[in-house]
């Protein structure tokens, strides 16, 4: 331990026990400040590199007429090619509670017309005077519309060359 304390004070670095547990103790010759920077460094890029999935909602009442549904899953497709997961909420009120197949009806429609580009993460369920359902976007649909994003910019510049 001595001979590694002077090597370490003659190349101005610090001895840094590796596995303390071993039979001899394992030690290092390190700038032990310059580690933990570049280890912070790496931390701080995986966490840039992660992606944060938003959960978007949709809240409909079991009176919601076909048209303003129709925008609602629109907006719930663009929310699903963009990546992010939707929640569609019915709201009950008063008598609507004792007619809950009507919700459960809007809600198997809701996830029928976005089929296409969602799967259902958790199938319609009742939580106190909600039903809601859960919807995930497709892992194909995404990468295609991300590929055909970059095509388009490489496209248009080749045509703006001739």
């Amino acid at each position: 331990m001595k001979q590694a304390l002077q090597i370490a004070r003659d190349a101005e670095m610090d001895v840094v026990e590796v596995s303390p547990n071993a039979a001899p103790p394992v030690c290092r010759v390190m700038d032990f400040g310059k580690f933990i920077y570049e280890r912070a460094k790496k931390e701080k890029e995986a966490k840039k590199a992660q992606t944060k999935i938003e959960v978007k909602e949709i809240r409909l009442r079991p009176k919601t007429n076909e048209a303003h549904r129709g925008f609602k899953v629109d907006d719930a497709r663009r929310w699903l090619l963009a990546g992010n997961k939707v929640r569609v909420t019915i709201k009950f009120r008063g008598r609507e509670m004792d007619y809950p197949e009507i919700a459960l009806e809007d809600l198997k429609e809701i996830a029928a017309a976005l089929a296409d580009v969602s799967v259902v993460e958790a199938s319609p369920q009742m939580e106190g005077r909600t039903m809601l359902v859960v919807l995930a976007p497709n892992k194909g649909v995404a990468k295609k519309k991300e590929k055909a994003e970059q095509a388009s910019p490489e496209k248009e510049a080749s045509e703006a060359r001739t």
